[in-house]
């Protein structure tokens, strides 16, 4: 695939993702361009735009990400950017007691999102951080996920090697913990106890902007998604700007005709989603793949397949979600969940190239599943799923 004389690696790579120079412009000709033109479009709006959190504090708190993913590039990258080095050092424990709780938040979510609770939502709020902040931060962690994945899918198709980098020298908030499946949410409804086709409703752990206080510009940030009768959108209008460029990057990855069949686009987000352990996300998907292809028993056993976890809740062994599906599905599940890991690597695409897949149709399947690198860690880090209230043992 690359035609250039210069050889190619993940900075370079990296490069053309937010960058675009010239020499570089044929690197990316196989990923759609309203999808690199929309992940540079969220990264100018978290970065480059005026936020509450100082830039050197984003790019740091996106460096610790990458770290903990395991990208070389991406913690490079954020170093060169004027990263805070006080909350990257060896060692080091933010004297300010409020960036301390940011960071360790961070770890949380970049390895595990899955052990993200409500507590950790007002520890948030008990050191000064209000909503907007609080949306923002699960906005950068989980741009950062995408973007990494994004970052290893275009290295595999040019073979270019990514450097990794080594994990932060401290136990992770995640060590002991476990995903709060069943019981109720902090309102009291029914949380569902296992993964599901049927539809599920979601409540934030953090105040959200009512209808009527939205701005004309917190409407359309997601107005290509969902009306303002959306709790969840709401919430995520308090980052306008990014959740503008994040709605136009769903729509561009999941709605096209072309490429690789819708149905498959979203058979990835629900392994992305069995792998990340969101139960909500995966019920949206899982019931789209199954009416898109007409294969309702197929995704119910990707749904069913069970992952056995460890004491940061990862998942060593992905074999399960592939298990007992034909060869082309279990090709295009195993390559969704293996860049799904909370520190993937270059994936494979000798498995995907034997069934027939084409270097566009190859990066169709990887931004879905990176964008549900994104997707999980907002709805996981910021509420929890819930039964709908038909469902309920006191409703009418």
């Amino acid at each position: 695939m690359n035609s250039s004389a210069t050889p190619v690696d993940a900075h370079r790579l990296l490069e053309a993702l937010l960058h675009a120079p010239a020499e570089d412009a044929t690197l990316l000709d196989a990923l759609r361009p309203e999808v690199l033109r929309q992940t540079r479009a969220a990264y100018d709006a978290l970065y480059r735009a005026p936020q509450p959190l100082a830039a050197d504090v984003l790019h740091a708190l996106a460096a610790v990400t990458a770290r903990w993913q395991g990208s070389g590039a991406l913690a490079q990258w954020h170093r060169t950017q004027g990263a805070d080095e006080n909350l990257l050092a060896p060692g080091a424990h933010p004297a300010d007691p409020a960036l301390a709780v940011l960071r360790d938040h961070v770890d949380l979510l970049s390895l595990s999102p899955a052990l993200a609770a409500a507590e950790d939502q007002e520890r948030l709020a008990a050191a000064g951080h209000t909503p907007r902040v609080v949306v923002l931060v699960s906005q950068l962690v989980a741009f950062e996920s995408h973007l990494q994945r994004l970052l290893a899918a275009l290295a595999a198709l040019h073979g270019a090697a990514l450097p990794a980098a080594d994990a932060p020298d401290r136990a992770p908030r995640t060590r002991g913990r476990t995903a709060q499946h069943g019981g109720t949410t902090p309102s009291g409804r029914p949380r569902p106890a296992a993964f599901t086709r049927e539809q599920l409703q979601w409540e934030p752990w953090i105040p959200v902007p009512t209808e009527e206080e939205l701005t004309a510009e917190q409407r359309e940030s997601f107005a290509a998604k969902a009306t303002t009768n959306s709790v969840y959108f709401r919430m995520l209008s308090l980052t306008p700007a990014l959740t503008a460029a994040r709605s136009a990057l769903d729509n561009a990855i999941f709605l096209p005709r072309d490429g690789l069949p819708k149905a498959e686009r979203e058979l990835a987000a629900a392994a992305a989603s069995k792998v990340n352990d969101c139960i909500y996300c995966a019920s949206v998907h899982a019931r789209k793949a199954a009416a898109l292809a007409k294969r309702a028993e197929d995704v119910d056993a990707l749904l069913a397949a069970a992952l056995d976890r460890d004491a940061d809740w990862i998942a060593a062994d992905l074999a399960p979600l592939a298990a007992g599906q034909d060869a082309r599905w279990a090709a295009l599940v195993t390559a969704a969940a293996e860049i799904s890991r909370p520190r993937p690597s270059a994936p494979a695409l000798a498995p995907l190239r034997a069934q027939g897949l084409t270097d566009p149709q190859i990066l169709d399947l990887f931004a879905a599943a990176s964008f549900f690198a994104w997707a999980n860690r907002l709805m996981l880090s910021l509420g929890d799923p819930s039964l709908p209230d038909a469902a309920r043992p006191d409703a009418a």
